[in-house]
Parts: structure tokens; sequence; C-alpha cells
């Protein structure tokens, strides 16, 4: 017995290694999900040979389970861009390590060469379909000085925590849905919306999620309390995004795989 309360004791003052997941692990499933229902046969099953049967939903997570180790600290500045309002993205420093448009690009890369090990195209894979989930998080389109949004409080139904935590895993997960439910409440489009949605580069999308980034700062005081009002204006752009980035993600998949 003593034993036992020693393992869940140990269990439940782990401190959470993705208190900053990105859309957290309910958004970056749905839009993984979504993006499984639009791929075509042949892409579905070169994708499930790559990833020995584990599905998008499953690995789209996996570029924040490796954060905590050193050896893929180098993939960290992959995950967001930062420049400041009014300014484009091409005409801005870069950060040297790397970025969210880059990396995209550089997993895209990788899957495309046919010299590629089947080993980094699983992994390259894997990152890409997190990639383009925080791709459509305006906060990963966002700002240096309060990282992301990370620094810029506020209370979410009385707690303490940040703009950044609210977009997130507090809206979407604060919803109550699973990522399955999620995948099967969005909206229903035609073929051609469908297109639609999915036109346009990465740094096309990219700018999308910053004209959003600065619609919530506009929108947002720092200490504010942010509540139901706040689920109300948001929480169906927060859907939104996810159905564009699984839409999205299956159009790339599907031109490599497809």
């Amino acid at each position: 017995m003593r034993s036992f309360l020693l393992v869940v004791f140990v269990v439940f003052s782990i401190p959470s290694l993705h208190a900053s997941d990105d859309w957290g692990k309910t958004g970056h499933r749905t839009m993984g999900e979504i993006a499984t229902k639009h791929l075509t046969k042949k892409a579905r099953k070169n994708i499930s040979a790559l990833l020995n049967g584990e599905s998008l939903a499953f690995v789209s997570t996996y570029a924040d389970e490796i954060r905590s180790d050193d050896a893929y600290r180098k993939y960290a500045p992959w995950h967001y861009v930062s420049f400041p309002f009014g300014a484009r993205y091409e005409n801005t420093p870069k950060n040297k390590k790397g970025d969210i448009i880059i990396g995209i690009q550089n997993c895209i890369e990788v899957l495309k060469d046919q010299t590629s090990s089947e080993q980094d195209k699983a992994f390259y894979l894997r990152m890409l379909v997190h990639f383009i989930g925080d791709l459509h998080m305006p906060l990963h389109v966002g700002l240096k000085q309060d990282k992301g949004g990370n620094s810029f409080k506020v209370k979410w139904f009385g707690k303490e925590t940040n703009l950044h935590s609210v977009w997130d895993t507090k809206m979407i997960e604060g919803y109550g849905m699973s990522y399955t439910e999620l995948t099967n409440n969005v909206t229903n489009l035609s073929k051609q919306e469908v297109k639609t949605m999915q036109q346009g580069a990465v740094t096309d999308w990219m700018y999308e999620s910053r004209a959003l980034c600065e619609d919530v700062y506009a929108n947002t005081k720092e200490g504010e309390y942010l509540g139901y009002k706040y689920m109300y204006r948001y929480l169906n752009v927060s859907r939104t995004q996810l159905h564009k980035a699984g839409l999205r993600l299956a159009k790339i998949l599907n031109e490599i795989y497809g």
C-alpha cells in the first residue's frame, strides 16, 4: 500500500511537460483527424505504411513530446515566428535557428526527396503535422516581446494565466469535446469550398493567422478577465482555424503521397 501511494504521489506531483502545448493535444489531434478524412486512398495507404499504422491524430503531438529532450532542442524555434505588427515577414530579420515557415519548408523538402531515409521521412512527417497545426494558431505568429502571448497575463474564468495558454488549450479544451467530436462537428463544406480553403501557400496561411493575432491583441487587454463573452467571440474562430489546418495539411500530403 505504501508503494502504491508513493507512485500515486509522484505521478500527480510531476508538473505537466505540455503546459504550453500548441493548440493542446485536443486541438492538434482534431486537425490531424480532419486531415485524414481528406486524404486520397493512395496517400492514406502510403502514410500509414510510413508511420507503422499510427494515425495523423496520434502523431500530431509528437513535436511537443520531444521538446523536453535536449537532442531535439534545435527544433524549438520551428514552432513559431515573431515579427512586429505592421511589418512583413519577408522584410524582417530572421531567426538564425529557423522559424515555423523554414521548419515547414524543410519538412516538405525531406518528404519529397527520394534519397531521404524512411526513418527521416517518418520523423519529418510527424513534425510537419504538428507545425501545420501551430501555423494556424494565431499566437504562434505573434510578438517577440511577450513571447507569443506567454507573458501577456490575463484571467481565464477568474484564474491567473496568459493569453497564449488561453488559445493553446483553455478555450478548446474548456469547450468539453473530444477531438473526434470536434472533427465530426466541423462545418459542412462543398468540394469547391474545400478547394478554396486549401488555396494559397504556407506564407499566405501564415498571414491569415497573423491577421487573427492582431485582432486578438486589439480585443484583449492585459490583466483582463476572460470568460463566456470571450468564448463566444473566438471559439468558432479557433475551430475554423483547426478546420483550415486539417484541410491544408491534407492538401500538402496528397501532393506528396497521393
